[in-house]
């Protein structure tokens, strides 16, 4: 079994509500939940709440009340994983209202090699003013498309970037290692907390694409989606 899960928490930092923000008609995070069911290979996608409110205002099918102590959204996804016998989870960020099913299902053929134990995306559309935008995350990879370091700022002129799809794919047993661990000092110290992983030797291999579409990070980026 193939699990999506959305984790959706109500009180972000830099957008409070966000997941709940109506756009085009309907909350942010309906979006989300209606691309996913598109994907050709997951077997059930849930909408992770952590609010009363969330579950009231979101019209989706599948939703799971989990804990609003959870630090991440990575801990929330595995707390919802644990009510199911899947072999792959895939954590869909809520804040990706175009995010791509066929993507999603190019990132989970991934697992096809038995070696793949975690998964993302890196986008070759980085423009100029991405580079300093701290709300754009960056990637470097090594030759065998795993990541070598994510980073907001500050970046290497040597090193060839690409802008970070903040989609994750993890086989169970490596999702339930990582929230296992504690929290590294390059995780709080960039934000980031996939170097979480890369700081315990956990791969991550990155589907290189072409997606241009944005996430919502603050609530400037909707102008992203007037159109």
């Amino acid at each position: 079994m193939i699990l999506g899960v959305i984790p959706a928490r109500l009180n972000s930092t830099r957008f409070p509500s966000k997941v709940i923000f109506p756009l085009k008609g309907k909350p942010i995070i309906e979006h989300v939940y209606d691309k996913a069911l598109q994907s050709d290979l997951l077997s059930k996608v849930i909408v992770a709440v952590d609010s009363e409110e969330t579950k009231n205002v979101i019209n989706c099918q599948n939703i799971m009340m989990t804990s609003d102590k959870h630090q991440s959204g990575t801990d929330r996804v595995a707390e919802v994983a644990n009510n199911f016998d899947c072999d792959i989870v895939v954590n869909i960020q809520g804040d990706e209202p175009g995010i791509d099913p066929l993507l999603i299902d190019q990132l989970i053929t991934l697992f096809d090699d038995p070696n793949v134990e975690m998964a993302s995306i890196a986008s070759t559309d980085l423009e100029e003013d991405d580079l300093n935008n701290d709300n754009v995350v960056k990637v470097n990879l090594d030759k065998e498309n795993n990541a070598i370091s994510f980073i907001r700022n500050n970046l290497n002129p040597d090193l060839t970037y690409y802008r970070h799809i903040g989609i994750y794919a993890y086989r169970k047993n490596t999702l339930n290692l990582f929230t296992s661990l504690s929290q590294s000092d390059n995780e709080k110290n960039h934000r980031l907390e996939q170097l979480r992983a890369l700081d315990n030797n956990i791969a991550i291999k990155l589907l290189i694409s072409d997606f241009s579409h944005r996430s919502i990070d603050v609530k400037e980026d909707l102008k992203n989606y007037e159109n």
